[in-house]
């Protein structure tokens, strides 16, 4: 359930939240369903291929790396076909992250998830569908590449949007999808209070006024980074995206005479994490498919992939060749500041915590 919405006045745009929570469960639910029953029958479907030799595995991932793991499964068929002389077929499915950890806790088939951030992960483990420690089963914490968050604005800058003061200003409309549904808008409000902390010295009563202020300027909050590039770019509503540095990236290649991509003084180091979810793979019987396919992301093929596509990737040789690509001077706060995923999730975005005070209040 997809609600484009448009105000103009800070009356309206109270009632629109309004309407928006309402209908924002709904609208989780109704996707969810939708991809519990598309996984459902298309692996029902591929498992008559396995008659055949044909084995599949299902990657459950998040909005923005659609392009990325078209060109990684692509690599990776044909890498396991040559060292292991069989077929296998693997199914994609993209959404926000968070909306994508509740679909498979809900009964979604998922042999591995490459989702935005490691809380959602936390979650799939503290259900038992994954072991513990599984974030130090493979290297860099189990994040085979990294990202940033950036400004997106159109060609030109009219609004003259520099750095996280611009976006409070009057009259500036911001878009930026949701941090109930999306792992990218999490980092997204971790960024603008990585800001407020610098800006204004740890002080966190000054903090929540500065990001309260940035999200009374959101026109349209999606439920993921691709809804919320789509609205933005596709829409043309909104003065500027606060996206992955990956979707600007991908944006600007697209439209380049269209769009620009502001680097603010302070971001955040986005960790995108991956894993095998054990409990899964190992009833499907592809769990030692699934640790490979994990497994090579780490390659230098799949990092040069990784780099072409928009991500920093983990090694370090590889991201060096792109650093073109990059900017690499930017001051990034770690999620370790925050002291770790677990706690800054119950700090901003469990139910009722500072998320919910900015946004509702």
């Amino acid at each position: 359930l997809v609600i484009k919405l448009i105000s103009k006045s800070r009356y309206i745009k109270e009632g629109i939240r309004q309407v928006m929570k309402e209908f924002k469960t709904i609208g989780i639910i109704l996707i969810s369903v939708m991809a519990l029953y598309s996984i459902g029958i298309i692996r029902q479907n591929n498992r008559k291929q396995k008659k055949k030799g044909k084995t599949e595995i299902v990657n459950v991932s998040y909005d923005p790396t659609r392009e990325l793991y078209e060109k990684y499964n692509r690599i990776f068929v044909g890498y396991y076909r040559e060292k292991y002389g069989k077929e296998i077929e693997i199914i994609q499915s993209h959404g926000g992250s968070g909306a994508q950890a509740r679909s498979i806790i809900e009964g979604m088939d998922a042999d591995v998830v490459t989702l935005a951030l490691e809380q959602d992960i936390f979650f799939l483990e503290k259900v038992g569908l994954l072991e513990e420690n599984w974030i130090k089963r493979f290297e860099g914490e189990s994040a085979p590449y990294t990202s940033t968050i950036v400004f997106l604005v159109r060609k030109g800058n009219k609004k003259k949007i520099r750095d996280w003061d611009d976006l409070i200003r009057e009259g500036v409309e911001i878009i930026t999808p949701d941090p109930k549904s999306s792992g990218g808008a999490c980092w997204n409000f971790l960024s603008a209070w990585s800001y407020g902390t610098e800006r204004y010295s740890g002080d966190e009563k000054k903090i929540e006024q500065f990001v309260k202020k940035v999200y009374n300027n959101v026109l349209v909050m999606d439920s993921g980074a691709r809804g919320a590039t789509t609205t933005f770019v596709e829409n043309g509503q909104g003065d500027v995206l606060i996206a992955w540095e990956n979707e600007a990236l991908i944006t600007l290649e697209e439209y380049p005479e269209k769009y620009e991509i502001i680097y603010p003084s302070v971001s955040i180091l986005a960790q995108p994490s991956v894993a095998v979810v054990d409990k899964i793979a190992r009833r499907n019987g592809t769990f030692e498919i699934s640790s490979e396919y994990i497994k090579y992301l780490y390659s230098e093929k799949a990092q040069e992939i990784i780099a072409e596509s928009g991500y920093r990737p983990y090694n370090k040789e590889v991201l060096k060749r792109y650093e073109g690509k990059f900017n690499l001077g930017m001051k990034l706060t770690d999620i370790n500041y925050f002291g770790g995923w677990k706690k800054a999730y119950e700090k901003f975005f469990s139910e009722g915590a500072l998320f919910d005070r900015i946004y509702t209040n």
